[in-house]
């Protein structure tokens, strides 16, 4: 049925629905599916979709059933959850265009990590005007068999979980206890059989390969000639180079400018690593991602103090004041694609709208 229902939606290019588990109906809704489609294809310009959608920090891998998952952060009010529970919604896709919930696949009050999160969450302790234990950024990595569900919170700690097989749902193992630590948008990187912890833009640990440790100190990680930013760290190999990229705002003061994406590359994950230089204007805390077809998407949401701009408002404004982006509420795919150039990685953006830094851009870029 609701395949029938996936193809009826792409016939007619209107609206997809589905009962999530939690017993929500999410409605999700584009505008022209089979455009979007025809887009995803094309890799050619930038994608809106799930407008009725809340949600920051988009994460989507692609796994060998053929589905893409995204994982993000959502308000508490969006998971039908009482509080101080907090928890994590996933949607799926065969297409990239239409996505159906999966539900809140794990939510605190089933683990001790969660349980301590909520009792914190409730407690003087919590440094946030919110008594409840908000799941901030998990993501979901499909590796060796297993999902790998990483996360940070409200609390000021962080967690990791694994499946027991291959479908993406609990119970979820918590190989660290409650001790995972503080990290701040922790994710995974597979060096060849060798995972790693990055995160604090940036850092790098080595993880035991059955995820049940660390396995070395943490190694401090960056640009060589200034500080990357303040979040979203998170790394791509390309032939033989490593992509570090993370998160600031483009005037390098907290919530004014654009949130923008950076990056810096080098010939070991440990680095060192060279200059700073610009991925996307409105792309902070974006995560890339090769679709079925071979091509390099950047995920990207509304984040901004005023109501989306267009691209050409975007341009011609003076975007110091506040926080401004050009990101509709919802799910935004960027195309993008790596380069060699000169023996170095070059980090390319299709969309005109994404591809350059603004006129109150703080950083000189010679290119």
């Amino acid at each position: 049925m609701r395949r029938l229902i996936l193809i009826q939606a792409l016939l007619i290019g209107t609206f997809f629905g589905c009962k999530s588990q939690n017993g929500n109906n999410t409605v999700l809704k584009t505008n022209s599916i089979i455009s979007n489609v025809e887009a995803i294809k094309a890799h050619h310009k930038t994608v809106y979709l799930m407008e009725d959608v809340w949600m920051r920090d988009p994460f989507i891998e692609l796994a060998p059933d053929g589905y893409y998952y995204l994982s993000c952060t959502r308000q508490n009010s969006n998971l039908g959850l009482q509080k101080p529970k907090g928890g994590i919604e996933v949607f799926r896709s065969i297409d990239l265009v239409t996505w159906e919930s999966l539900g809140v696949i794990w939510n605190t009050s089933q683990s001790e990590w969660g349980k301590k999160m909520e009792a914190r969450a409730v407690s003087p302790e919590n440094k946030h005007d919110v008594k409840e234990a908000m799941i901030w950024a998990p993501e979901s990595h499909f590796i060796n068999g297993k999902w790998v569900v990483l996360y940070t919170s409200n609390q000021g700690a962080a967690n990791l979980m694994l499946t027991e097989g291959a479908d993406l749902k609990g119970p979820f193992l918590e190989p660290f206890g409650t001790d995972f630590g503080s990290h701040h948008d922790p994710t995974i990187f597979m060096d060849g059989d060798q995972p790693w912890l990055v995160d604090k833009i940036a850092q790098v640990t080595p993880l035991k390969k059955d995820f049940s440790g660390f396995d070395g100190e943490s190694i401090n990680i960056g640009p060589s000639d200034r500080k990357m930013g303040h979040e979203g760290a998170y790394i791509v190999k390309f032939k033989n180079k490593y992509v570090l990229f993370g998160t600031a705002w483009s005037t390098d003061k907290m919530r004014h400018g654009t949130y923008n994406l950076y990056y810096a590359t080098a010939d070991k994950i440990t680095g060192p690593y060279n200059e700073r230089k610009f991925a996307g204007r409105f792309l902070g805390h974006g995560t890339p991602f090769k679709d079925k077809n071979g091509n390099w998407w950047c995920t990207a949401f509304y984040n901004a103090n005023k109501p989306a701009l267009t691209g050409e408002e975007a341009k011609n404004l003076d975007l110091s004041d506040t926080a401004y982006t050009i990101n509709k509420q919802g799910l935004t795919l960027v195309p993008i694609e790596f380069k060699m150039v000169n023996g170095d990685v070059k980090v390319i953006v299709k969309d005109a709208d994404y591809a350059f830094p603004g006129k109150e851009e703080i950083q000189n870029f010679n290119e």
